[in-house]
C-alpha cells in the first residue's frame, strides 16, 4: 500500500509520517511534495525513503539533489501533475495550506482511491464544484478537520437533521469586546488557550473567522443547508459537533482534540489496528460549558451570516480578504481590528466573475488579491 502526502512538512503531514512510522510499517511512502522547507523534507526523505519527491522552490532543489539518494526522483511542477494524472495510489493526504493546493486537488483525485483532505482552502474555494467533481472520480474523500470528522463519521440521516452545530473554543479573547482589543499584540492572538497551532489558524480562532470557513466546509462537503448549520462557544473543546435530528434526539460527538485521531481512521481504513492513546474518560472533573456567540465579542460572524453565501465569489471574497489581513496584521501594518474592517469592505465589492471550473477560481483569487493590493497600497 503507497501513499502520497501534500505538505509533509507542515503540521499535518508531519504527524501523518510519524504515525505510519509507529503504527503502519505496511503503508510505504511514494510522494513527498513541500513548498520551501528543504532541510525538514530532506530529514524526511533520508527517514521515510520515498519514490518521488516535489518541492516548491526551484532554487533549493539543486540543494536537495547533492543531498539525496540518486534513487529518489525529484519531479518538477509539470512532471508531478502528468504523475499524477497517469499513475494510480492507494492514499493520498492533502495538507497544504492556501489557495494554490487547488492546483492538486483534481489530479490527486485522478490518481488516488481515498483522499484525507484538510485543505480548508481547496474546500472553501471549490465546494461549489464538489458535486460535478465527485461525478467524475472514484476517489472517496475523507475530511479530517476534527469538526468534520466527527460529522463524517456520525452523520447518516440528512431527512431528519433538524440542525448541526459545529463548537468553537473562543480562541484567546472570548469574553472581551471586540472593540478593546484594537492594540492586542501578534503573540496575544495567536497565544491560544488549548493548543498550539500554526498562526493563521490562531488568528482565524481569535476572530471567529476559522468557524465560520468551517460551517462553509461543512455545507459543501456533507451537502447540508446554511440555515441548518449553527456555532457554539464551547471552551472545553471535548464536543466537536452536535446533531439536533426531527425526533428530539440529539447526537454530542466528543474525542479528545488531536489530530492523530482522525488521520489514524483514515489510515486504519481495511487494516483494523488499534491506536494506543489513552482513552477519554467522562467523570466529575469534566465541567462542559456552551455559550451562544456575542457578535460583540466576534462581530465578523455578522458579516458571515448576512453573506450572500449561495453566490461562491462571496465566500471566496471572504476567505482572500481574511488572508491579506491576517498576513498584514503579521507583519505589524494594520491593527487587531482591522481585521475586520478589511474583510468588511472586500466582501462588498462588486466583482462578478464566472467560477465554472479550478481555473477560473484560481484566476479569481488573483483577480482578488490584485485588487485588494490596489486599494490599500497608499493607505
Amino acid at each position: 500500500m503507497y501513499i502520497n502526502i501534500f505538505g509533509s512538512t507542515g503540521i499535518i503531514g508531519s504527524i501523518t509520517l510519524k504515525i505510519i512510522k509507529k503504527y503502519f510499517p505496511e503503508i510505504k511512502i511514494n510522494l513527498l511534495t513541500a513548498n520551501n522547507n528543504y532541510e525538514k523534507l530532506l530529514k524526511q526523505i533520508k527517514i521515510y525513503k520515498p519514490k518521488y519527491v516535489f518541492l516548491n522552490n526551484e532554487k533549493k532543489v539543486k540543494h536537495l539533489k547533492k543531498n539525496i539518494n540518486n534513487k529518489i526522483k525529484i519531479l518538477n511542477y509539470d512532471e508531478l501533475i502528468s504523475y499524477l494524472e497517469t499513475s494510480k495510489s492507494q492514499l493520498s493526504i492533502l495538507a497544504i495550506s492556501g489557495y494554490n493546493s487547488l492546483n492538486f486537488l483534481q489530479p490527486i483525485l485522478k490518481n488516488t482511491e481515498s483522499l484525507g483532505l484538510v485543505s480548508k482552502e481547496a474546500i472553501v474555494s471549490a465546494g461549489h464544484l464538489f458535486k460535478n467533481i465527485k461525478k467524475s472520480v472514484t476517489s472517496k474523500i475523507y475530511p479530517l478537520d476534527s469538526e468534520h470528522f466527527s460529522i463524517f463519521q456520525n452523520f447518516t440521516n440528512q431527512n431528519i437533521l433538524k440542525k448541526l452545530t459545529l463548537t468553537a473554543s473562543g480562541g484567546p479573547f472570548h469574553g472581551k469586546n471586540f472593540n478593546t482589543l484594537k492594540n492586542v499584540s501578534f503573540f496575544e492572538a495567536t497565544n491560544h488557550p488549548k493548543w498550539k497551532m500554526g498562526y493563521k489558524n490562531s488568528i482565524d480562532s481569535a476572530t471567529l473567522v476559522n468557524k465560520c470557513l468551517e460551517l462553509i466546509e461543512a455545507h459543501y462537503l456533507f451537502e447540508i443547508p446554511f440555515d441548518k448549520l449553527n456555532i457554539l462557544i464551547h471552551p472545553e473543546s471535548v464536543i466537536h459537533s452536535i446533531f439536533e435530528y426531527d425526533n428530539y434526539l440529539y447526537n454530542l460527538v466528543a474525542f479528545h482534540n488531536d489530530m492523530t485521531i482522525p488521520i489514524f481512521h483514515f489510515l486504519n481504513q481495511s487494516l483494523n489496528k488499534n491506536l494506543n492513546k489513552n482513552e477519554f474518560e467522562f467523570n466529575t472533573k469534566n465541567q462542559l460549558n456552551f455559550f451562544e456567540i456575542k457578535t460583540k465579542e466576534f462581530p465578523i460572524y455578522k458579516i458571515y451570516l448576512n453573506m450572500d453565501k449561495s453566490d461562491p465569489s462571496n465566500i471566496i471574497k471572504f476567505n482572500v480578504a481574511n488572508e491579506y489581513a491576517v498576513n498584514q496584521f503579521k507583519k505589524k501594518c494594520i491593527k487587531y481590528t482591522d481585521i475586520l474592517n478589511i474583510i468588511d469592505k472586500i466582501t462588498s465589492l462588486n466583482l462578478n466573475y464566472k467560477l465554472n471550473n479550478i481555473k477560473d477560481i484560481l484566476n479569481y483569487h488573483e483577480l482578488l488579491e490584485n485588487k485588494i493590493n490596489e486599494i490599500y497600497k497608499n493607505s
